[in-house]
């Protein structure tokens, strides 16, 4: 049975991938969660009710016409590895895989949502191997923006520890609020990143970093003033979405001022985003994930199940 189910039910996506262990392929589905229109996000309580409601249509989904056998479930159970980190919407994906491996009576792994982009990262760029080595990630997205630590660990597959990180607004909390001032529909960054590719006005930015770590919620005001005193809604788009760029690349090159050698790689939502992942491949020599495995999904987790299965069992 080389087949390993993967569960993640975060905010804003209710996800679950299948890893064939065999051919390396990976199948998964996944749906937003519904935001109404002029908002900048949920309550846990309302993403907790939507993933109750999704997450058996997705798993149906995923598994039609599957016949194989599932050697062991993987499952997002929290934020990060550290101490205290929860979020409710986690609880969805616990309680249903907890569920489901009863059933078929196959082990459960739980796993971080970051180690999750992180690994998910890693299998889209072919570079799995880095797992077995120390590296430096990024993980830009709604809920995150942190720059991790990575090294080989076989209780938790990585172990991760925060080198960088925002000191007020998460990047992908800045794009959004300056999409949804925009008029645009949560979450904003594919239509924030259509506008800023028709941007034609020259871009002058400089990255807010208090030693490795930034400052985002500066960009948010820059941006409204922007707006109100009549610059376009491209010039808008293409202006945040460059300070973001630049932050990342400033918060990158001191981090391995202090750590050089590391290979670095990028995850998360907002490393999707074609005009910064295209940028900053020019400037590092860095991995990014296809945009399919940049934003929320489970292949991280369902990757990282079968990578502690194997060590378990000493396959």
């Amino acid at each position: 049975m080389p087949y390993f189910l993967g569960i993640d039910t975060s905010n804003y996506t209710t996800s679950a991938s299948l890893y064939n262990s065999e051919d390396g392929s990976m199948l998964f589905c996944k749906r937003l969660l519904p935001v109404k229109n002029g908002e900048c996000g949920l309550r846990q309580s309302d993403a907790v009710f939507h993933h109750v409601q999704q997450l058996p249509q997705i798993i149906s989904q995923l598994l039609d016409g599957f016949d194989g056998g599932i050697e062991a479930i993987g499952v997002s159970s929290r934020p990060r590895d550290a101490e205290g980190s929860y979020m409710p919407c986690f609880t969805v994906g616990i309680s249903s895989a907890e569920i489901l491996s009863a059933v078929l009576k196959v082990p459960l792994y739980k796993f971080s949502h970051q180690s999750g982009h992180i690994a998910a990262a890693l299998y889209s760029a072919g570079k799995t191997e880095l797992m077995e080595k120390r590296f430096l990630a990024f993980h830009v997205s709604g809920g995150t923006t942190e720059a991790i630590l990575v090294s080989p660990d076989n209780e938790k597959i990585i172990n991760t520890e925060i080198a960088a990180c925002t000191l007020d607004l998460n990047a992908g909390q800045l794009i959004d609020r300056v999409g949804v001032m925009l008029g645009l529909s949560f979450p904003c960054g594919k239509e924030l990143e259509g506008l800023a590719l028709e941007n034609t006005e020259k871009l002058s930015v400089k990255a807010t970093l208090k030693g490795a770590d930034c400052c985002l919620s500066g960009i948010e005001n820059i941006c409204r003033r922007a707006y109100s005193d009549g610059r376009s809604r491209e010039y808008v788009s293409a202006l945040c979405l460059k300070y973001v760029e630049k932050t990342i690349e400033e918060m990158c090159f001191r981090l391995l001022e202090k750590h050089s050698g590391l290979p670095v790689v990028f995850s998360g939502g907002v490393m999707s985003d074609r005009i910064i992942k295209n940028n900053l491949e020019k400037k590092l020599d860095a991995y990014f994930a296809k945009p399919e495995f940049s934003a929320d999904n489970a292949s991280g987790t369902a990757f990282l199940c079968y990578c502690k299965h194997r060590i378990d069992n000493r396959i």
